[in-house]
């Protein structure tokens, strides 16, 4: 990634801050939607540990590929850039043999050894929360591995189900108690399989300091377990965040799961409609809209919903856009311009920031490419900047303010701060005339593209290419020539920041190394004064030893 467009993009909201702190909520108490999730299937992330890799096939889609937890930890800063604050993991413990995905668990307290040992995920989680990046671990309670050894033991005759598939999906008790894909099906109403389970998830937040859970097949499990587990975990660690996969097309089938105390659910409706509305041009975005006025009606917390594109158990939206003749990543940007300024929590599966192709599982789980061309990472490390410091993308109310055949046009409020949304995802440029949408010496300055919308009397003309997204900041007429005036300054600024941080980090890295290469007095190197006074300084206060 390009370092001078992370700069840029830091220095504009700096500025922004500086004209109007209230956008920026450094001061507020961070919540739970202020977050942008990266899912990481660990095994097909990144490879950073030769080491533990044990029958490992990268030809083979159904068998390890050799992500670990130092692959991952080796990412975090690439992670970072991008503006995510949070990461979910796909469960990292002991698994059936080809249990690279990770659902298939055989033993609650142990963690995969093609992953790396428990101490190398503390570091994982410690390496993380470094750089205020929470670490959500997926959980699995409703089922084990095939095979497992549960399964040949007469004292746990009564911690599975009996052996019988799901027949009828609409009676609640099959979907509860029958074995889900063959797997053997956990009794939760057994006190000795609750107390396990419990006590597991109890100690894995005790032991490495995780900071959530993402339930998955919450439908198939009890209300009564959830409400006992939500709990437990939260005695644990008062902020534990619990988001589950109740997977439904039906949201009032998984608004009967919030009183459970599980804080947010994916939302496979709207999931629906996003893949449906920009896998393609010159489609309505109505239904995002109307999906979204309905979650405010039937959900207690709707901006706890995570939103998506891609998951690892349905083809990625690349893929579908690819199969309807589109520029992949000209839908992808639509997309994700909508899923980071629309309400709920962005949930962002590995490789969409590079658009990656996939069908069916397992073609959706390819190992990630970190050598593909960064101009879509680009981009959403600027979402992911502007929606941590434009309060109104995660904390504000929504208002659609004109849609028609794939062009939208919404304002998001909080307080006193209004962010305009524009997407133009038709196959034509557009121009849209809002009349008495906002108050009078305003005016819009666009973040992504820098357009300026000036009002023409009670007029404001937004005009969008084919393909295009802007998010526009609501600011006072009188602001506007100051605003400009002080982008100039912060960007000359900026430039003479990063050449002197450029050279002064390759200096500081040079005194590193040769600091913990030699146990002599730093006079002996050719290095320049000042740097031989700092060299020296942390050579006496090492007692004059190596590192």
């Amino acid at each position: 990634m390009k370092n001078k467009v992370t700069i840029y993009v830091f220095l504009m909201l700096l500025l922004l801050t500086y004209f109007n702190p209230q956008f920026a909520h450094a001061n507020e108490e961070s919540k739970m939607q202020d977050e942008v999730i990266y899912m990481i299937m660990v095994d097909r992330f990144n490879n950073g540990d030769p080491s533990n890799d044990h029958e490992i096939n990268l030809n083979d889609p159904f068998a390890y590929h050799g992500g670990d937890f130092k692959g991952i930890i080796d990412k975090l800063d690439y992670l970072e850039e991008m503006g995510f604050t949070a990461i979910w993991l796909t469960p990292i413990f002991e698994n059936t043999e080809k249990g690279y995905h990770g659902y298939w668990v055989n033993d609650f307290y142990n963690t995969n050894e093609h992953f790396g040992t428990i101490d190398e995920f503390r570091s994982l989680v410690k390496e993380a929360h470094k750089r205020d990046i929470k670490v959500i671990l997926d959980f699995v309670v409703n089922h084990v591995g095939p095979n497992h050894e549960w399964l040949n033991d007469p004292s746990k005759k009564s911690w599975l189900h009996e052996n019988k598939p799901i027949s009828n999906w609409n009676d609640p008790i099959e979907v509860e108690n029958g074995w889900l894909y063959d797997l053997p099906d956990l009794n939760q109403d057994n006190p000795e399989v609750k107390k396990y389970l419990i006590d597991a998830a109890r100690w894995w937040i005790a032991e490495t300091d995780i900071d959530g859970f993402r339930l998955d097949t919450v439908k198939h499990v009890p209300k009564d377990f959830w409400i006992d587990f939500s709990t437990a975990v939260k005695s644990e660690k008062n902020s534990f965040f619990l988001i589950g996969e109740v997977w439904h097309d039906n949201p009032n089938i998984v608004a009967g799961y919030q009183n459970t105390g599980i804080d947010g659910f994916m939302d496979f409706s709207q999931n629906d409609s996003l893949r449906t509305a920009f896998e393609k041009t010159d489609q309505s975005l109505g239904w995002l809209f109307s999906n979204n006025d309905r979650n405010h009606l039937m959900f207690d917390r709707p901006e706890m919903l995570g939103q998506f594109i891609d998951t690892h158990d349905i083809p990625r939206f690349a893929h579908l856009a690819i199969n309807n003749d589109q520029d992949r990543f000209t839908q992808m940007k639509q997309a994700l311009s909508y899923i980071y300024t629309a309400p709920g929590i962005p949930i962002v599966y590995y490789g969409t920031e590079i658009a990656m192709d996939g069908g069916n599982d397992p073609d959706n789980r390819r190992m990630m490419n970190f050598g593909a061309d960064d101009n879509l990472i680009d981009y959403v490390s600027k979402l992911g900047s502007l929606r941590q410091d434009l309060t109104p993308l995660t904390r504000g109310d929504m208002e659609l303010l004109f849609e028609e055949e794939g062009m939208a046009v919404f304002k998001r409020t909080y307080q006193d701060d209004t962010v305009v949304i524009a997407i133009n995802n038709t196959s034509v440029d557009q121009r849209v005339v809002l009349d008495d949408s906002f108050e009078k010496e305003k005016e819009l300055i666009g973040m992504l593209g820098g357009r300026v919308v000036e009002p023409d009397g009670t007029e404001y003309v937004i005009e969008l290419e084919s393909g295009q997204s802007e998010i526009f900041r609501l600011v006072d007429q009188e602001r506007g020539i100051w605003f400009y005036v002080g982008i100039s300054i912060i960007i000359l600024l900026g430039v003479f920041l990063y050449v002197w941080v450029r050279r002064r980090g390759k200096s500081l890295k040079w005194m590193e190394r040769t600091y913990a290469s030699h146990s002599t007095d730093c006079s002996s190197h050719a290095l320049k004064s000042s740097e031989r006074k700092e060299y020296h300084i942390l050579w006496k206060e090492n007692g004059g030893k190596k590192q």
